[in-house]
């Protein structure tokens, strides 16, 4: 009698191999990934990028993302989005552009998945508050409090602090400036300097933008706060709307709305491949390293796309983000956001046994703002109430 045949099973290797075979030579592979700074073994199924995005997903500050502000409170409407929501936009771009250009997906992902992880409460309103808090502390940044979250903030791993991701991983998320040295300085001494982080990484920041310039402009419509009327001076929204207009005649308020939001992404999506495809042609990058060594980036959009993204991303920054009805909301959350911050530092018993360890290690500025930066919009105001209020 013969026995039943075995699923079958996808090992690392084979996935390793895969990669070799079908990304592109300037794609960063997984089998070639720098390392983590704590070593450990394999994963007999997973690649590194792959164990990566497991990471990110089941961390504490992910989840929190549900409960943080994109740029409407958290909680204010249903289908406004939240910094969880803009997140898995950013993902689902990112992959898009990514297996377009037969670039590492898992990477580009993994890098999306992780990029809003240090965002205050409240949105760039909070962010803003807390770097004035901390002037003299060294100042706050999103950014880098993404790299501190993955790096030493989250606790999920006896044998180290933080997520211990690969370096590529890390490298995507400095975003701006020199990357880092990967682990075991093997980049340091004699070795070239590197100008940008990995085209999986470029993708990921692009995605960043595409999505909340879009999307914020889809909340603001939702929301009521932004008539269409407005836009028709935009190139970004008239030559959508007037393709959907042409093929839709009969769409109309909310659905002829949405749909000409879908139309822009589409049509950032569809000029960032082919312009960044060109863009590396030209350049003749053969290897990773060589991109890291280009000096400008390759994934971009084309002039007329730019130029059109700056008059949108002035047109939300008057009329959306600095409009009366956000503004006053986001001046009040940061007036409680500052009295929380000065009630723990009148009396840091109050962050609790845990966030007073790092007090020792880091200040009691550093260890207030890691607190308060890792809340939702809904723990802020619990906590303005319990060591604010009388």
């Amino acid at each position: 009698m013969n026995s039943p045949a075995l699923p079958l099973i996808r090992t690392r290797e084979e996935l390793e191999a895969q990669e070799l075979a079908t990304l592109a030579p300037y794609a960063q592979k997984s089998s070639q990934s720098a390392g983590r700074k704590y070593r450990e073994p394999r994963h007999p199924f997973r690649t590194e990028y792959q164990r990566d995005r497991s990471r990110i997903i089941h961390s504490r500050a992910f989840r929190r993302l549900e409960h943080k502000t994109q740029v409407f409170l958290s909680g204010t409407g249903d289908h406004l989005r939240t910094r969880l929501t803009h997140t898995i936009e950013v993902v689902s771009i990112s992959r898009s552009i990514a297996r377009a250009l037969a670039l590492n997906e898992d990477l580009a992902e993994a890098i999306a998945l992780a990029h809003d992880l240090g965002h205050a409460p409240f949105g760039h309103s909070g962010e803003s508050e807390l770097n004035r808090l901390m002037r003299d502390h060294g100042g706050f940044n999103h950014n880098h409090q993404s790299l501190r979250l993955v790096e030493l903030i989250e606790k999920k791993y006896p044998r180290f602090p933080g997520l211990n991701l690969s370096f590529e991983v890390l490298e995507g998320l400095h975003k701006h400036g020199v990357p880092p040295a990967p682990p075991g300085g093997r980049r340091g001494g004699d070795a070239p300097v590197h100008y940008r982080p990995s085209l999986e990484a470029q993708i990921a920041n692009l995605a960043d933008e595409i999505t909340y310039y879009s999307h914020d402009l889809d909340d603001g419509l939702d929301s009521g706060l932004i008539q269409p009327t407005q836009l028709a001076h935009l190139d970004v929204w008239r030559l959508s709307h007037e393709e959907v207009r042409r093929d839709f005649p009969r769409l109309a308020g909310a659905e002829l709305n949405g749909y000409v939001i879908r139309c822009i992404i589409d049509r950032q999506v569809q000029d960032v491949i082919s312009t960044s495809a060109v863009a590396i042609a030209t350049s003749r990058v053969k290897s990773v390293d060589d991109v890291r060594r280009h000096r400008r980036a390759l994934i971009c959009y084309s002039p007329p796309l730019r130029a059109a993204n700056r008059a949108l991303r002035k047109f939300l920054y008057a009329n959306l983000y600095y409009h009366e009805a956000v503004a006053g909301i986001n001046q009040s959350a940061c007036r409680m956001l500052r009295g929380v911050f000065k009630a723990y530092l009148r009396d840091p018993s109050l962050l609790g046994r845990h966030a007073s360890r790092s007090v020792r290690r880091d200040g009691v500025e550093r260890a207030i703002c890691d607190y308060l930066s890792g809340m939702t919009d809904g723990y802020l105001l619990n906590e303005f109430s319990r060591v604010c209020e009388p």
